[in-house]
């Protein structure tokens, strides 16, 4: 594919991404936050849950939730789906463009498992198919009963899938497939049972069958699961930009935290919109500032020092060898029709204005090379780093 056409293509998804990702996650946080506040009124219609008033854009709004269904099916009803869907569809299609076509660069790292790119794209679809039945295994098992119980396990279902993914893919493709398997769970809890159990029930009012209320308890379930794993997803599907993240061995680590700071930072927020004291559900604050404050710490870089002296001409070498294929004027890598970013490391005057990032993206971490194509060895990144903490002399 036409480098110019690709770049095209990948930032048209991912404007869509963003667009439709917008949409489906306001609705949820909106959503979440209404079946929340809403309060009991002994004069509601028979079958009335409960009500809330709102007031927004110079208006006020009164929202009523049956505790199964209405008694009849009104005329106008209107489906939350279609967000969901093209959210799922659209960040695959990234995964295909930026993943799947330069999987040598982005999702195969030979110093972790040297395979094949074919090999690798059949891992990452069955990974994420396989994800989706065992979390769906486990939520209709009697484990789904217990809400600590099955949270608990999801919460080990998915680190464990982080720690197996980081021994096959490169830091970055790992991570974003942890980020990938969360979306899909959540699409795919949508696609196949919440609009299923809302067609259920609207097929039992169309047939004049009283409702049954399982099928709704069933619903509320995945929908609150997906509203717990919006703002870990959020993040994870953001880390390509932040490799400290993910160029390092325990990156499976880092998963985790984020699981747990987004996850009670989103329970502080749902609490609060349910109306509960603080002091009910304050314990989730300081766990959420402990969980993120380690996520610092595990990847907070190595500063290593050394006193080797490494010549200007060796330095140009490695890196001639190892990073002017992608950041040249005229860039030999087949992704590439320009330097990404405009970066350019041809000179020493390069390097040394370029200086700090090199030292992150390259010495402090492996993420560059991209999937340490040119298997930059670990010596040659002391040598670089040597050379850029002696103010590249």
């Amino acid at each position: 594919m036409d480098v110019f056409v690709a770049d095209w293509l990948n930032l048209i998804l991912r404007w869509a991404h963003l667009v439709v990702g917008i949409g489906w996650i306001g609705t949820s946080f909106y959503f979440i936050a209404l079946d929340l506040g809403l309060r009991k009124n002994p004069a509601s219609p028979a079958g009335v849950y409960g009500e809330q008033w709102q007031v927004h854009g110079g208006g006020f709004y009164h929202v009523e939730k049956f505790t199964v269904a209405p008694p009849q099916l009104p005329k106008h009803l209107v489906w939350f789906r279609w967000e969901a869907y093209l959210t799922w569809m659209t960040g695959f299609g990234l995964l295909v463009v930026q993943y799947y076509w330069n999987a040598r660069a982005y999702l195969i790292d030979p110093a972790v498992f040297d395979i094949a790119p074919m090999t690798a794209i059949a891992i990452s679809i069955g990974t994420l198919a396989a994800g989706w039945f065992i979390y769906d295994l486990i939520c209709r098992s009697p484990i789904g009963q217990h809400t600590v119980l099955l949270s608990t396990i999801v919460f080990i279902l998915i680190v464990a899938e982080s720690w197996g993914l980081s021994h096959v893919f490169s830091g970055r493709g790992a991570f974003i497939h942890i980020g990938s398997l969360i979306g899909t769970i959540m699409a795919v809890n949508v696609f196949f049972v919440i609009i299923p159990n809302q067609r259920k029930l609207v097929a039992q009012l169309t047939a004049g069958q009283e409702p049954d209320p399982r099928y709704g308890a069933i619903g509320k379930q995945r929908s609150v699961h997906n509203n717990y794993l919006t703002l870990p997803v959020l993040l994870m599907m953001v880390s390509n930009h932040y490799p400290m993240l993910y160029s390092h061995p325990y990156s499976w680590l880092v998963v985790a935290l984020i699981l747990m700071t987004g996850g009670l930072v989103r329970h502080l927020i749902n609490r609060h919109d349910a109306g509960d004291e603080f002091h009910a559900y304050s314990w989730a604050a300081p766990i959420a500032a402990i969980a993120l404050t380690s996520a610092i710490t595990v990847t907070a870089p190595q500063t290593a020092t050394s006193s080797v002296q490494v010549a200007d001409a060796e330095v140009l070498q490695i890196v001639n060898h190892h990073c002017t294929v992608c950041h040249a004027r005229r860039p030999k890598h087949p992704g590439f029709a320009e330097a990404p970013k405009d970066m350019r490391f041809e000179t020493l005057r390069d390097l040394r204005q370029y200086a700090r990032l090199v030292q992150a993206q390259a010495v402090q971490s492996t993420a560059m090379p991209l999937g340490n194509e040119t298997r930059m060895t670990r010596e040659e990144r002391d040598k670089l780093g040597a050379w850029l903490a002696g103010g590249g002399r």
